[in-house]
């Protein structure tokens, strides 16, 4: 009998998986949940003072950027979890790394939204 893989069957399956992970996150990460409301905020401030095409290109790359970065922190964490139940320096060290990550690219939205709404206001 041949060994199972976990490879997937089908693109709409790996799609499946994909969406199954944003929801877990969302549901237990509460980073997640924050960056998620930033960004609705964000858009919804597109819609008033009324950004140009480009502009809402920029914000919804970075919003994007830093939804990735989350995600990607979170896996790591969790991957760094099951690999010890005791603290190591190692572990540690993955886990800041990959928290500094998400703190560099939400700084990096940060300064692009003030940039783009201080012209607005």
């Amino acid at each position: 009998m041949p060994k199972k893989t976990n490879k997937n069957s089908s693109f709409s399956e790996s799609i499946n998986y994909a969406l199954e992970g944003i929801v877990v996150a969302i549901k237990t990460e509460r980073n997640v949940r924050i960056h998620i409301y930033i960004g609705m905020l964000v858009i919804i401030l597109c819609l008033i003072f009324g950004v140009t095409s480009s502009e809402l290109k920029e914000l919804i790359s970075v919003i994007s950027l830093v939804l990735f970065a989350e995600l990607m922190n979170t896996a790591i964490e969790a991957t760094v979890d099951i690999s010890t139940s005791r603290y190591h320096p190692l572990a540690k060290k993955a886990k800041d790394v990959a928290a500094g990550a998400v703190l560099i690219v939400s700084l990096n939205a940060g300064v692009i939204g003030y940039i783009i709404f201080s012209k607005k206001i």
